[in-house]
């Protein structure tokens, strides 16, 4: 049932009600049928499912396995280290997870807990979750609206409903019907649970309660609105099954050929002992090959991007949105406070003898006209600014006051030069609002209001210092300034005054007549100015600006054509629009609407999914609870710091600025992150490349195994973590914002990641195998300890090739990464450590091993980094002539 298409006296026969209210006994019966007036929550998953969820990745399983065969074999250190890393991971995910659940959490907390009302004729207060439909309510200001209610009488009803339109401006409240389908912003004669009433009175009639209410119903679409995963989790979760099925087939050939020498050799040692060493070993093999500290670095390296993001006053709740927001494709973005400075500004005026370009500001060169139409503006005004420095009032009214301040004219002045008397408020069926004040002796009113109506009030116009007949010329004069204002999106106001007896100390309706028209102001909520080149540098970087807003379609227009983000052949639609549209029509439309205006929550949420469905990566701006669901559903939700808590718990990020500009940058960042995780990445496969070559190229000539198991999960421990995530630190490329967004469906290794790893691990391998060679001609036992010595080298010094795909070491600035550094040194002190003696028995490094041994292996170590970087200034110069 539409109630706001019905008049009230209807809405009361169908909610079966009448204005005396219902009886405790009606009430309490359909508290049985209908419920309590609360959101239910619903079932959770058990944080033990949670936790265990976490298991099921091939990658992980593969690591849990090594781990038992370490523990059955009695290698308690290493197997602790794997089942902590794994423990750690498995805890913060349950963690992020209990976080994103909490905004249905906030939302229930939006209920207003009494209510005021009617019940067998006498007013009382009552719990608001025992209202029912039908149910009389009582609402004054300051008082949350308790339910959904049509609006049966209305004094003067003001109503905030930004958490649900995401327009900060009161509403007007009216009791009549509406004829045709209308925006839930549009609906004038009802109220909406969790909105405020900021002025007048009202009485309702409840007409749904709980989850039937627009809260209810938005509270039904975060919990179906899909949680994404983000463009790296879905690469990473398909490279890991993969790896893992990989790895375990390379490890269990490993142990079959060495199982199989052992039973074929002709020797007559431990037999057993042998077989567990071969175990031992394919099971090192399995957990050097297997980046496990690849999840905790990914997360260190985002956390790195969220403090770099915090300095943009971008504040990154879950983790995997600093990714996420890199890979974005799509901004659909509020427009007051985002796109705009959420101030209406006084921008233009009209006076019938003509407006200069600027309003003057000194004072003293103000002219009869535009002294009288300040003074009016101010003096007709009920808003204020307190002693905080805090602006309270309408926010017309406020930026009338702040216009006569950036004048010169402090408004207190004026108000404290010329008290009110006496007064009408403003009320939504006169338009009008009248004031009486005494000037030079001589009382007056003042009256301001919408300019069709009070041009029909006034008989003269203000027109250098005198009072002229207002002639058919002159109103069209007026009309015409009005149309031209409306035309680019200004809310206009008209003044005008009349005096009046000095003995009259009363003001009636019937006074606001035979008035003199003054001019008018023409305002709008202006665009931030940075938004300008921040639309152009997003453009820039193959990122689509879509508007998505509460307000009306005429005003986003001007606001979207203004900044830059409506081309030519760009539309505007309404949500009414959007809502006649077939699926193949909006699909067919999609990349031509620039600006959405007057939606609901359910046209946000169809949005985001319309862009999704054609491959982007989309992220939603939001502020108030109709955007939750939006926020959930998009692949990174940003919430305003201004904005209600139901919106932040439902957002990925919170901008503290409250500014696109703040998103843009953030984007940046993001790219730089997920740069910086494939670097990470690259490094940490190409040195497992390395070391696997090495095995396998050892295993098909016959050569003793390159390392032991000790020496595998040492290189684990050194060289993984602080390299990797000190390529986290870097700097961003030089395209990072004038490249297109990443295609979604490119591989974790797409971009030239590939080809480094490949290069890179098959230079290591090469130097590693060459090492052992060399060695071998020594002894077995120096072979081993050389190839381990070229290894953890060339891994090493492999930080400083990863550090840039594009540019070579020279060019990013040797000493530019000081965490770099610090890592590279911390790895040779690690290494040094192994060659102590007492220390190299348990290493397997041979009291032979010595200086030349070491410059031999550590020679090829550094000669396969510079050929590393030599390949990659070919391969750039090559790709710079094409």
């Amino acid at each position: 049932m539409k109630y706001y298409q019905i008049d009230k006296e209807e809405v009361l026969r169908e909610v079966n009600s009448s204005l005396e209210g219902l009886s405790k006994e009606e009430a309490q019966k359909r508290i049985e049928t209908t419920g309590y007036n609360e959101l239910k929550a619903k079932d959770r998953d058990p944080i033990w499912k949670l936790f265990l969820e976490n298991f099921k990745d091939p990658m992980v399983i593969v690591l849990l396995i090594a781990a038992i065969v370490q523990l059955i074999l009695g290698q308690f250190i290493e197997s602790l280290i794997i089942f902590l890393v794994l423990i750690l991971n498995a805890i913060v995910s349950v963690v992020q997870t209990r976080k994103a659940e909490s905004s249905l959490d906030a939302l229930r907390n939006l209920s207003a807990p009494e209510a005021k009302v009617i019940r067998a004729g006498a007013r009382v207060t009552i719990p608001a979750r025992e209202l029912v439909p039908g149910d009389i309510v009582i609402l004054e200001a300051g008082d949350y609206v308790p339910a959904d209610a049509r609006i049966i009488e209305s004094g003067s009803l003001k109503v905030n409903e930004g958490m649900l339109t995401g327009e900060s401006e009161a509403v007007e409240k009216h009791t009549e019907p509406i004829e045709g389908d209308a925006a839930l912003g549009d609906r004038r004669n009802m109220v909406f649970s969790g909105a405020l009433t900021v002025y007048g009175r009202g009485t309702v009639v409840v007409t749904a309660t709980a989850g039937n209410t627009e809260i209810g119903k938005i509270a039904g679409l975060i919990e179906t609105a899909e949680m994404k995963q983000t463009p790296l989790q879905r690469k990473l979760d398909k490279f890991s099954k993969k790896l893992g099925v990989f790895i375990l087939i390379l490890s269990i050939i490993i142990f079959g050929v060495e199982a199989g020498r052992i039973w074929l050799s002709d020797d007559t040692g431990d037999v057993t002992s042998s077989i567990l060493n071969a175990l031992m070993f394919a099971v090192a093999v399995a957990v050097a090959a297997i980046p496990e500290a690849l999840s905790s670095i990914v997360t260190i390296v985002l956390s790195v991007g969220t403090n770099k993001m915090a300095k943009q006053h971008a504040i990154i709740r879950k983790l995997p949105a600093v990714e996420s927001l890199g890979s974005a494709s799509v901004i659909c973005t509020d427009k007051t406070g985002t796109l705009t400075q959420n101030r209406m500004t006084v921008v233009d005026y009209f006076l019938p003898e003509g407006a200069k370009e600027e309003f003057p500001d000194n004072p003293q060169e103000w002219n009869d006209a535009e002294r009288r139409l300040l003074h009016i503006a101010v003096l007709c005004n009920d808003s204020h600014i307190n002693e905080e420095g805090k602006e309270l009032g309408d926010p017309t009214e406020i930026a009338l006051i702040a216009f006569s301040n950036s004048k010169n004219k402090h408004y207190r002045e004026i108000r404290d030069q010329f008290p009110r008397e006496a007064e009408i408020p403003f009320d939504s069926d006169r338009k009008l609002m009248s004031t009486i004040h005494t000037f030079s002796g001589q009382k007056a009113i003042l009256t301001k209001g919408g300019p069709d109506v009070l041009f029909s009030r006034c008989k003269h116009v203000f027109m250098k210092g005198e009072q002229v007949p207002l002639t058919d010329e002159l109103l069209a004069q007026f009309k015409e300034a009005n149309e031209n204002f409306s035309e680019r999106a200004l809310r206009v106001l008209a003044y005008a005054y009349k005096t009046i007896p000095s003995d009259k100390s009363e003001l009636g309706v019937e006074d606001e007549n035979d008035l003199t028209l003054v001019g008018l102001t023409a305002m709008i909520d202006p665009p931030r100015e940075e938004v300008y080149d921040s639309i152009i540098e997003s453009k820039k970087a193959g990122i689509r600006t879509v508007m998505i807003t509460g307000d009306h379609k005429t005003t986003a227009q001007a606001i979207g054509r203004d900044i830059g983000l409506m081309d030519d052949h760009d539309i505007a639609v309404t949500g009414q629009e959007l809502d006649a549209m077939s699926e193949e029509e909006l699909d067919q439309k999609l990349e031509n609407i620039s600006v959405y205006a007057r939606v609901s929550p359910e046209n946000k949420i169809r949005i985001v999914r319309a862009w999704q469905k054609k491959g982007n990566i989309a992220a939603m701006t939001g502020d108030g609870v109709n955007d939750a669901p939006a926020l959930k559903q998009a692949d990174i939700g940003v919430a305003m710091g201004s904005g209600t808590d139901v919106a932040k718990d439902s957002a990925a990020m919170i901008l503290t600025d409250d500014n696109f500009v703040s998103i843009v940058k953030a984007v940046g960042v993001g790219r730089t992150v997920f740069d910086n995780i494939k670097k990470a990445i690259a490094y940490l496969f190409a040195g497992n490349l390395g070391a696997i070559i090495a095995i396998l190229f050892a295993l098909i000539v016959d050569w003793i195994n390159p390392f032991t198991a000790i020496q595998l999960l040492f290189i684990n421990l050194a060289n993984d973590s602080l390299p990797a995530i000190a390529l986290g630190m870097e700097k961003p490329e030089p395209n990072v914002m004038s490249r297109k967004p990443r295609d979604i469906n490119e591989g974790i290794f797409a971009g030239g990641t590939l080809s480094a790893v490949l290069t890179r691990g098959i230079l290591i391998g090469i130097a590693v195998i060459t090492s052992q060679y060399i060695g071998l001609s020594h002894s077995p036992e120096m072979s081993v300890a050389m190839a381990f010595t070229t290894l953890i080298l060339a891994r090493t010094l492999q930080t400083f090739a990863a550090r840039s795909t594009q540019q070579t070491i020279f060019q990013v600035g040797l000493f530019s990464n000081k965490y770099v550094l610090g890592a590279v040194a911390v790895c040779f002190v690690l290494y040094a450590v192994t060659l102590i003696p007492g220390v190299r028995g348990i290493f397997s490094i041979p009291d032979a091993f010595g200086w030349n041994e070491f410059f031999i292996a550590a020679g090829l170590a550094l000669a396969a980094v510079i050929l590393m970087e030599i390949i990659k200034m070919i391969r750039n110069a090559t790709a710079q002539r094409k």
